[in-house]
């Protein structure tokens, strides 16, 4: 499987509006995109739970921007797509930080939605882990 223009679509809908409330540095909005049971991994410990995005979200600095590029999708099921990008977070005062995040959506009552949200760094130096 490659990635497809439905399943594109999907992730596009779901992360614009992600991407829509980190920029504007809404936690609850960005909360809101992700199931009541998602498993959140960015970079600090890992929650369970919409909550846990929104506290971590509420940490980040103002002015922090994400800028996303969709690099392959899956579709698992005809409920799930699984999606995996590169991320760029921009700050005021630092420099871009650059990510790899693998979401995986689901289709709920309401709309799609982030189940799992994993994102790593690969820019650690060699040998460690």
């Amino acid at each position: 499987m490659t990635t497809t223009t439905d399943d594109k679509a999907i992730l596009n809908s779901v992360l614009d509006e992600w991407r829509a409330g980190v920029d504007a540095h809404q936690p609850e909005r960005v909360a809101a995109r992700f199931t009541e049971d998602a498993i959140f991994q960015g970079l600090h410990p890992y929650s369970v739970g919409r909550q846990g995005v929104a506290a971590y979200y509420d940490s980040q600095p103002l002015g922090m921007k994400a800028a996303y590029r969709i690099l392959e999708t899956r579709r698992l099921a005809d409920d799930l797509v699984l999606g995996y990008l590169d991320v760029d977070f921009t700050f005021t005062d630092r420099p871009t930080l650059a990510v790899k995040l693998a979401v995986l959506v689901r289709r709920t009552e309401e709309d799609w939605a982030i189940a799992h949200y994993q994102v790593s760094r690969l820019d650690q130096p060699p040998g460690q882990v």
